[in-house]
Protein backbone atom coordinates (compact mmCIF):
# COMPACT_ATOMS: atom_id res chain seq x y z
CA UNK A 1 0.00 0.00 0.00
CA UNK A 2 1.30 3.41 -1.14
CA UNK A 3 1.60 5.87 1.64
CA UNK A 4 -0.32 9.16 0.65
CA UNK A 5 1.48 12.58 1.25
CA UNK A 6 0.13 14.99 4.06
CA UNK A 7 0.71 18.51 2.94
CA UNK A 8 -3.16 19.35 2.77
CA UNK A 9 -3.59 17.96 6.27
CA UNK A 10 -0.48 20.04 7.66
CA UNK A 11 -0.63 22.55 10.61
CA UNK A 12 0.46 25.98 9.32
CA UNK A 13 3.66 27.36 10.31
CA UNK A 14 5.08 23.96 10.15
CA UNK A 15 6.73 21.44 8.27
CA UNK A 16 4.69 18.56 6.95
CA UNK A 17 6.31 15.28 6.58
CA UNK A 18 5.14 11.48 5.58
CA UNK A 19 6.95 8.73 5.53
CA UNK A 20 10.59 9.38 7.51
CA UNK A 21 11.86 7.21 4.43
CA UNK A 22 10.39 8.95 2.14
CA UNK A 23 10.73 12.83 3.50
CA UNK A 24 12.90 15.27 1.58
CA UNK A 25 14.03 17.34 4.49
CA UNK A 26 16.91 16.47 6.50
CA UNK A 27 16.50 13.68 9.34
CA UNK A 28 17.69 14.63 13.32
CA UNK A 29 20.39 12.27 14.01
CA UNK A 30 19.51 10.61 17.57
CA UNK A 31 23.11 9.40 17.47
CA UNK A 32 25.30 12.28 17.19
CA UNK A 33 26.81 14.21 20.29
CA UNK A 34 25.64 17.41 19.51
CA UNK A 35 22.25 15.82 20.32
CA UNK A 36 23.41 13.88 23.67
CA UNK A 37 25.10 17.30 24.58
CA UNK A 38 21.89 19.37 24.42
CA UNK A 39 18.61 16.89 24.17
CA UNK A 40 16.12 19.49 25.30
CA UNK A 41 17.65 22.30 22.96
CA UNK A 42 17.10 19.92 20.05
CA UNK A 43 13.69 18.41 21.30
CA UNK A 44 12.35 22.21 21.04
CA UNK A 45 13.86 22.82 18.31
CA UNK A 46 11.86 19.62 17.06
CA UNK A 47 8.77 20.65 18.38
CA UNK A 48 8.31 24.10 16.66
CA UNK A 49 9.64 23.05 13.24
CA UNK A 50 7.57 19.15 13.08
CA UNK A 51 4.88 18.98 15.98
CA UNK A 52 4.24 15.80 18.23
CA UNK A 53 6.43 13.47 15.22
CA UNK A 54 9.48 13.79 14.06
CA UNK A 55 11.47 12.51 11.44
CA UNK A 56 14.98 11.23 12.70
CA UNK A 57 17.80 8.72 12.35
CA UNK A 58 18.75 6.19 14.77
CA UNK A 59 21.68 5.31 13.19
CA UNK A 60 23.10 6.32 9.81
CA UNK A 61 20.42 4.92 7.10
CA UNK A 62 18.17 3.64 9.75
CA UNK A 63 15.04 6.20 9.71
CA UNK A 64 11.97 5.92 12.47
CA UNK A 65 9.79 8.34 13.51
CA UNK A 66 10.13 9.98 17.37
CA UNK A 67 6.93 11.33 18.89
CA UNK A 68 7.31 14.17 21.17
CA UNK A 69 4.03 15.01 22.49
CA UNK A 70 2.60 13.56 25.44
CA UNK A 71 -1.09 13.15 24.46
CA UNK A 72 -0.19 11.31 21.33
CA UNK A 73 2.44 9.20 23.07
CA UNK A 74 0.00 7.96 25.67
CA UNK A 75 -2.48 7.08 22.61
CA UNK A 76 0.13 5.27 20.75
CA UNK A 77 1.40 3.23 24.08
CA UNK A 78 -2.35 2.53 24.69
CA UNK A 79 -3.36 0.76 21.18
CA UNK A 80 -1.25 -2.09 20.49
CA UNK A 81 -3.41 -2.89 17.83
CA UNK A 82 -2.39 -0.12 15.29
CA UNK A 83 1.29 0.08 17.08
CA UNK A 84 2.50 -3.57 18.08
CA UNK A 85 5.72 -4.28 18.92
CA UNK A 86 6.81 -6.99 16.73
CA UNK A 87 9.90 -6.10 14.61
CA UNK A 88 10.23 -8.68 12.41
CA UNK A 89 8.85 -7.17 9.01
CA UNK A 90 10.95 -4.11 10.04
CA UNK A 91 14.22 -6.56 10.39
CA UNK A 92 14.24 -7.39 6.79
CA UNK A 93 15.25 -4.69 5.73
CA UNK A 94 18.36 -4.43 7.49
CA UNK A 95 21.15 -5.62 7.46
CA UNK A 96 22.67 -8.14 9.63
CA UNK A 97 25.50 -6.03 10.98
CA UNK A 98 23.42 -2.71 11.93
CA UNK A 99 24.46 -1.82 15.71
CA UNK A 100 20.55 -1.50 16.11
CA UNK A 101 19.85 -4.80 15.99
CA UNK A 102 20.93 -5.89 19.43
CA UNK A 103 18.58 -3.52 21.10
CA UNK A 104 15.75 -3.78 18.61
CA UNK A 105 15.50 -6.94 16.69
CA UNK A 106 12.54 -9.99 17.51
CA UNK A 107 13.02 -11.95 20.56
CA UNK A 108 10.68 -14.15 22.40
CA UNK A 109 10.14 -11.98 25.04
CA UNK A 110 7.24 -9.52 26.22
CA UNK A 111 8.71 -5.97 24.87
CA UNK A 112 9.34 -7.53 20.96
CA UNK A 113 5.92 -8.89 21.20
CA UNK A 114 2.05 -8.13 20.87
CA UNK A 115 -1.06 -10.20 21.85
CA UNK A 116 -1.83 -13.48 23.57
CA UNK A 117 2.40 -14.16 23.34
CA UNK A 118 3.03 -10.60 24.68
CA UNK A 119 0.54 -11.57 27.48
CA UNK A 120 2.15 -14.86 28.11
CA UNK A 121 5.53 -13.64 28.52
CA UNK A 122 4.62 -10.46 30.85
CA UNK A 123 2.96 -13.04 33.19
CA UNK A 124 5.49 -14.97 34.10
CA UNK A 125 7.88 -12.00 34.36
CA UNK A 126 5.14 -10.05 36.43
CA UNK A 127 5.02 -13.19 38.70
CA UNK A 128 8.99 -13.13 39.23
CA UNK A 129 9.41 -9.79 40.06
CA UNK A 130 6.06 -9.96 42.53
CA UNK A 131 7.92 -11.99 44.74
CA UNK A 132 10.50 -9.73 45.74
CA UNK A 133 10.59 -9.02 49.15
CA UNK A 134 10.94 -5.48 49.22
CA UNK A 135 12.19 -4.81 53.15
CA UNK A 136 14.34 -7.21 52.16
CA UNK A 137 15.70 -5.51 48.85
CA UNK A 138 16.68 -2.18 51.38
CA UNK A 139 18.81 -5.01 53.15
CA UNK A 140 20.28 -6.17 49.67
CA UNK A 141 21.09 -2.61 48.34
CA UNK A 142 22.90 -1.35 52.07
CA UNK A 143 25.04 -4.41 52.26
CA UNK A 144 26.00 -3.59 48.36
CA UNK A 145 26.59 -0.07 48.60
CA UNK A 146 28.21 0.25 52.11
CA UNK A 147 31.29 -1.71 50.78
CA UNK A 148 31.50 0.27 47.52
CA UNK A 149 31.49 3.47 49.53
CA UNK A 150 34.13 1.67 51.70
CA UNK A 151 36.11 1.19 48.40
CA UNK A 152 36.69 5.03 47.85
CA UNK A 153 35.65 6.70 50.83
CA UNK A 154 39.47 7.42 52.36
CA UNK A 155 40.36 8.93 49.15
CA UNK A 156 38.69 12.05 49.18
CA UNK A 157 37.33 11.46 45.40
CA UNK A 158 35.42 8.71 43.10
CA UNK A 159 33.64 8.39 39.67
CA UNK A 160 30.06 7.67 40.71
CA UNK A 161 29.22 6.12 37.28
CA UNK A 162 31.92 3.60 37.75
CA UNK A 163 32.53 3.04 41.14
CA UNK A 164 29.31 2.77 42.31
CA UNK A 165 26.13 3.12 40.31
CA UNK A 166 27.28 0.71 38.13
CA UNK A 167 28.32 -1.90 40.36
CA UNK A 168 25.86 -1.18 42.48
CA UNK A 169 22.69 -1.75 40.03
CA UNK A 170 24.42 -5.01 38.36
CA UNK A 171 25.06 -6.54 41.89
CA UNK A 172 21.46 -5.84 43.25
CA UNK A 173 20.08 -7.09 40.07
CA UNK A 174 22.27 -10.16 40.29
CA UNK A 175 21.46 -10.61 43.73
CA UNK A 176 17.56 -10.53 43.23
CA UNK A 177 17.85 -13.09 39.97
CA UNK A 178 19.98 -15.68 42.02
CA UNK A 179 22.92 -15.47 39.19
CA UNK A 180 26.35 -16.23 40.39
CA UNK A 181 29.03 -13.70 40.41
CA UNK A 182 31.41 -14.81 37.42
CA UNK A 183 28.14 -15.26 35.56
CA UNK A 184 26.63 -12.05 35.99
CA UNK A 185 30.05 -10.20 35.28
CA UNK A 186 29.94 -11.73 31.83
CA UNK A 187 26.50 -10.73 31.26
CA UNK A 188 27.18 -7.03 32.72
CA UNK A 189 30.07 -6.50 30.09
CA UNK A 190 27.96 -8.19 27.73
CA UNK A 191 24.76 -5.72 27.94
CA UNK A 192 27.47 -2.78 28.02
CA UNK A 193 28.77 -3.73 24.53
CA UNK A 194 25.15 -3.95 23.12
CA UNK A 195 24.34 -0.46 24.45
CA UNK A 196 26.79 0.98 23.80
CA UNK A 197 26.67 -0.41 20.02
CA UNK A 198 29.59 -0.52 17.31
CA UNK A 199 31.46 -3.39 16.32
CA UNK A 200 30.84 -4.97 19.58
CA UNK A 201 27.28 -5.29 19.74
CA UNK A 202 26.90 -8.57 17.86
CA UNK A 203 29.37 -10.52 20.15
CA UNK A 204 27.99 -8.47 22.94
CA UNK A 205 24.78 -10.61 22.13
CA UNK A 206 26.25 -13.96 21.89
CA UNK A 207 28.53 -13.60 24.99
CA UNK A 208 25.23 -12.72 26.98
CA UNK A 209 23.19 -16.09 25.73
CA UNK A 210 26.23 -17.93 26.87
CA UNK A 211 25.88 -16.18 29.84
CA UNK A 212 22.40 -16.35 30.57
CA UNK A 213 22.02 -20.69 29.11
CA UNK A 214 24.50 -21.23 32.03
CA UNK A 215 22.44 -19.55 34.84
CA UNK A 216 19.38 -20.90 33.03
CA UNK A 217 20.39 -24.63 33.42
CA UNK A 218 22.19 -23.88 36.94
CA UNK A 219 18.57 -22.74 38.17
CA UNK A 220 17.34 -25.93 36.28
CA UNK A 221 19.24 -28.26 38.68
CA UNK A 222 19.67 -25.71 42.02
CA UNK A 223 16.07 -23.63 42.26
CA UNK A 224 15.80 -21.18 44.22
CA UNK A 225 13.35 -18.35 45.82
CA UNK A 226 15.00 -15.52 43.54
CA UNK A 227 13.55 -13.88 40.20
CA UNK A 228 14.95 -16.44 37.96
CA UNK A 229 13.13 -19.26 39.40
CA UNK A 230 10.36 -18.10 39.95
CA UNK A 231 9.61 -17.04 36.20
CA UNK A 232 10.98 -20.56 35.17
CA UNK A 233 8.14 -22.17 37.56
CA UNK A 234 5.22 -19.57 36.16
CA UNK A 235 2.54 -22.10 34.46
CA UNK A 236 3.15 -20.42 31.07
CA UNK A 237 6.57 -23.04 30.69
CA UNK A 238 9.32 -21.15 29.54
CA UNK A 239 11.40 -23.04 27.37
CA UNK A 240 15.41 -22.64 28.02
CA UNK A 241 15.58 -20.61 25.09
CA UNK A 242 12.38 -18.21 25.99
CA UNK A 243 13.84 -17.84 29.56
CA UNK A 244 17.21 -16.91 28.00
CA UNK A 245 15.78 -13.97 26.41
CA UNK A 246 13.75 -12.55 29.93
CA UNK A 247 16.94 -12.80 31.59
CA UNK A 248 18.47 -10.87 29.11
CA UNK A 249 15.74 -8.02 28.90
CA UNK A 250 15.79 -8.28 32.84
CA UNK A 251 19.58 -7.51 32.64
CA UNK A 252 19.15 -4.54 29.97
CA UNK A 253 16.17 -3.17 31.91
CA UNK A 254 18.13 -3.49 35.73
CA UNK A 255 21.59 -2.06 34.67
CA UNK A 256 21.90 0.24 32.76
CA UNK A 257 18.83 2.43 33.07
CA UNK A 258 19.24 1.93 37.31
CA UNK A 259 22.98 3.22 37.01
CA UNK A 260 20.95 6.21 34.79
CA UNK A 261 18.67 7.17 37.03
CA UNK A 262 20.90 7.07 39.94
CA UNK A 263 23.69 8.59 38.36
CA UNK A 264 21.19 11.45 36.39
CA UNK A 265 19.26 11.69 40.33
CA UNK A 266 22.67 12.30 42.22
CA UNK A 267 23.44 14.94 39.42
CA UNK A 268 20.65 16.98 40.12
CA UNK A 269 20.97 17.25 43.85
CA UNK A 270 24.72 18.00 43.51
CA UNK A 271 24.20 21.00 40.98
CA UNK A 272 20.53 22.14 42.08
CA UNK A 273 20.12 24.60 45.07
CA UNK A 274 16.74 22.97 45.74
CA UNK A 275 17.16 19.96 45.94
CA UNK A 276 20.94 19.69 47.08
CA UNK A 277 20.41 21.82 50.31
CA UNK A 278 16.70 20.78 50.67
CA UNK A 279 17.52 17.09 50.31
CA UNK A 280 20.20 16.97 52.98
CA UNK A 281 18.24 19.25 55.04
CA UNK A 282 15.48 17.05 55.04
CA UNK A 283 12.28 19.19 53.75
CA UNK A 284 12.49 17.83 50.54
CA UNK A 285 13.30 13.66 49.70
CA UNK A 286 15.48 12.01 47.60
CA UNK A 287 12.51 10.43 46.12
CA UNK A 288 11.50 13.95 44.87
CA UNK A 289 14.74 14.28 43.14
CA UNK A 290 13.71 11.41 41.61
CA UNK A 291 10.88 12.18 40.43
CA UNK A 292 11.96 15.43 38.64
CA UNK A 293 14.81 13.15 36.81
CA UNK A 294 12.14 10.69 35.96
CA UNK A 295 10.48 13.73 34.49
CA UNK A 296 13.38 16.10 33.31
CA UNK A 297 16.16 13.27 32.28
CA UNK A 298 14.65 9.87 31.90
CA UNK A 299 17.42 6.88 32.07
CA UNK A 300 15.65 5.97 28.36
CA UNK A 301 15.03 8.88 26.98
CA UNK A 302 13.72 7.79 23.13
CA UNK A 303 12.59 3.97 23.59
CA UNK A 304 8.99 2.06 23.92
CA UNK A 305 9.14 1.24 19.97
CA UNK A 306 6.43 -0.15 17.78
CA UNK A 307 6.19 -0.90 14.64
CA UNK A 308 2.79 0.17 12.84
CA UNK A 309 1.02 -2.60 10.89
CA UNK A 310 -0.30 -0.34 7.99
CA UNK A 311 0.13 3.31 7.05
CA UNK A 312 -1.86 5.38 9.78
CA UNK A 313 -2.67 8.95 10.17
CA UNK A 314 -1.60 10.65 13.55
CA UNK A 315 -1.94 14.17 14.19
CA UNK A 316 -1.72 15.04 10.22
CA UNK A 317 1.14 12.66 9.65
CA UNK A 318 1.21 9.76 7.52
CA UNK A 319 3.31 6.99 9.53
CA UNK A 320 4.71 4.51 7.30
CA UNK A 321 4.12 0.59 8.17
CA UNK A 322 6.63 -1.50 9.80
CA UNK A 323 8.71 1.53 10.15
CA UNK A 324 9.91 1.89 13.85
CA UNK A 325 7.91 4.52 16.27
CA UNK A 326 9.97 5.61 19.27
CA UNK A 327 8.36 7.48 22.46
CA UNK A 328 10.85 10.31 23.47
CA UNK A 329 9.68 10.04 27.12
CA UNK A 330 12.12 13.11 28.23
CA UNK A 331 10.15 15.18 25.23
CA UNK A 332 6.85 14.35 26.25
CA UNK A 333 7.36 14.79 29.86
CA UNK A 334 8.17 18.19 29.10
CA UNK A 335 5.76 18.98 26.65
CA UNK A 336 4.49 22.21 26.96
CA UNK A 337 0.52 20.95 26.33
CA UNK A 338 1.57 19.51 29.94
CA UNK A 339 3.84 21.63 31.35
CA UNK A 340 4.01 21.88 35.15
CA UNK A 341 7.14 22.27 37.21
CA UNK A 342 5.98 20.88 40.53
CA UNK A 343 7.94 17.62 40.37
CA UNK A 344 7.61 16.54 44.15
CA UNK A 345 4.59 13.63 44.03
CA UNK A 346 4.12 13.47 40.46
CA UNK A 347 3.81 9.99 38.85
CA UNK A 348 2.65 11.73 35.53
CA UNK A 349 5.75 10.86 33.61
CA UNK A 350 5.93 8.54 30.74
CA UNK A 351 9.65 7.22 32.04
CA UNK A 352 8.52 3.97 32.84
CA UNK A 353 6.32 3.78 29.76
CA UNK A 354 2.33 3.05 29.59
CA UNK A 355 -0.07 1.00 28.39
CA UNK A 356 0.35 -2.97 27.94
CA UNK A 357 4.18 -2.65 28.04
CA UNK A 358 4.55 -0.43 31.20
CA UNK A 359 7.54 -1.30 32.95
CA UNK A 360 6.40 -4.46 35.68
CA UNK A 361 9.37 -3.18 37.93
CA UNK A 362 9.24 0.09 38.30
CA UNK A 363 8.61 0.26 42.31
CA UNK A 364 11.77 -1.62 42.47
CA UNK A 365 13.84 0.78 40.44
CA UNK A 366 12.54 3.35 42.59
CA UNK A 367 13.51 1.49 46.37
CA UNK A 368 16.70 0.80 44.74
CA UNK A 369 17.85 4.69 43.24
CA UNK A 370 16.13 5.63 46.69
CA UNK A 371 18.16 3.31 48.87
CA UNK A 372 21.49 3.89 46.59
CA UNK A 373 21.25 7.72 46.61
CA UNK A 374 20.36 7.84 51.06
CA UNK A 375 23.02 5.57 51.36
CA UNK A 376 25.80 7.61 49.63
CA UNK A 377 24.72 10.59 50.98
CA UNK A 378 24.25 9.58 54.13
CA UNK A 379 28.51 8.64 54.20
CA UNK A 380 29.59 11.68 52.14
CA UNK A 381 27.29 14.43 53.29
CA UNK A 382 29.91 17.11 52.24
CA UNK A 383 30.63 15.21 48.80
CA UNK A 384 30.60 17.99 45.77
CA UNK A 385 31.49 17.96 42.04
CA UNK A 386 34.78 17.49 40.97
CA UNK A 387 34.47 19.64 37.68
CA UNK A 388 31.96 22.33 36.99
CA UNK A 389 28.92 20.90 35.69
CA UNK A 390 29.62 22.63 32.02
CA UNK A 391 32.63 20.36 31.95
CA UNK A 392 30.40 16.76 32.31
CA UNK A 393 29.73 14.84 29.64
CA UNK A 394 26.98 12.57 28.04
CA UNK A 395 27.29 8.92 26.32
CA UNK A 396 25.65 9.50 22.42
CA UNK A 397 23.18 7.13 21.66
CA UNK A 398 19.77 7.59 20.51
CA UNK A 399 17.72 5.18 23.43
CA UNK A 400 19.90 6.43 26.82
CA UNK A 401 20.74 9.55 28.81
CA UNK A 402 23.78 8.73 30.74
CA UNK A 403 26.46 10.75 31.91
CA UNK A 404 29.94 9.71 30.51
CA UNK A 405 31.53 10.04 34.67
CA UNK A 406 30.52 11.94 37.43
CA UNK A 407 33.85 12.71 39.50
CA UNK A 408 33.21 13.74 42.75
CA UNK A 409 35.49 15.63 45.55
CA UNK A 410 34.64 15.03 49.19
CA UNK A 411 36.66 15.16 52.96
CA UNK A 412 38.90 11.83 53.13
CA UNK A 413 36.18 9.40 55.40
CA UNK A 414 37.05 6.17 57.66
CA UNK A 415 35.40 3.05 56.03
CA UNK A 416 31.20 2.32 57.15
CA UNK A 417 30.72 -0.27 59.64
CA UNK A 418 29.54 -3.45 57.60
CA UNK A 419 25.97 -4.43 58.96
Amino acid sequence: MTMPPSPAHSRPGRTPHGSPIDTDGPRIPLYSAEFSSDPHGTYRKMRERYGSLVPVELAPGVPATLVIGYYTAVRILNDPDHFPADPRTWEQDIPADCPLLPMMQWRPNAMRNSGAEHVRYRQANIAGLDGVDQYGLHDIVAQIAIPLINSFCADGSADLVRQYALPLAFRVLNAMLGCPAELAQQAATSLRAIVEGGAGAESGNKTLADALTKLVLLKRAEPGDDVTTRIMQHPAELSNTEMVYQLSTLYGAGIEPQQNLIVNTLLLILTDERFGGSVLGGSLSTRDALDEVLFNDPPMANFCISFPKQPILIDDVWLPAHQPVLISMTACNTDPAIGSDQYAGNRAHLAFAGGPHRCPASSLAYLIAQDAIDQLLDALPEMRLALPPGELTWRPGPFHRAMTSLPVVFPKSPPLPLA
